[in-house]
């Protein structure tokens, strides 16, 4: 057996971009960033930020572009692909893309930070609590909660 899954909490980078297949499936586009903070050997304080290209699919690509916006903090859940490109400036350069099966929108565009929604794949609507059980949620230690036994 083999897996290919991601699971990445960050924040948008750019608005999310929506746009048709030939055949008239809906995509959206949008970018992810992370961080992290570590310190080095020498003492001195170091923040790396990763980028993630997020693509989603039919009712996932409509509901991200309806509901997320640059700066929204979303937990991301998909399949990941890494491709090489060289850049304008003629450096080769590598993109980290995720194929999203699910989008967990932790924060809203109002800006209460309590409420959370989300959408998978298959296309579960968040209540009107804005809560979907089939996508774990995030507890305000920071901490994912699920029902795995480890």
């Amino acid at each position: 057996m083999t897996m290919n899954k991601i699971l990445i909490i960050g924040n948008l980078g750019s608005d999310p971009e929506m746009r048709y297949t030939p055949n008239g499936n809906p995509v959206t586009s949008f970018t992810v960033a992370t961080n992290r903070r570590y310190k080095t050997s020498a003492g001195e304080n170091k923040e790396e930020t990763e980028w993630f290209r997020i693509s989603a699919w039919n009712r996932l690509a409509e509901t991200s572009n309806q509901y997320l916006q640059r700066g929204s903090k979303v937990y991301v859940e998909g399949r990941l692909s890494s491709r090489t490109y060289v850049g304008n400036d003629g450096e080769t350069r590598v993109s980290l893309d995720v194929n999203a099966s699910e989008v967990r929108f932790i924060d809203s565009r109002g800006g209460n930070t309590g409420s959370s929604g989300g959408f998978s794949e298959g296309g579960s609507i968040p209540d009107s609590t804005g809560s979907s059980p089939t996508v774990p949620s995030i507890e305000e230690g920071g901490e994912i909660e699920d029902d795995l036994p480890w």
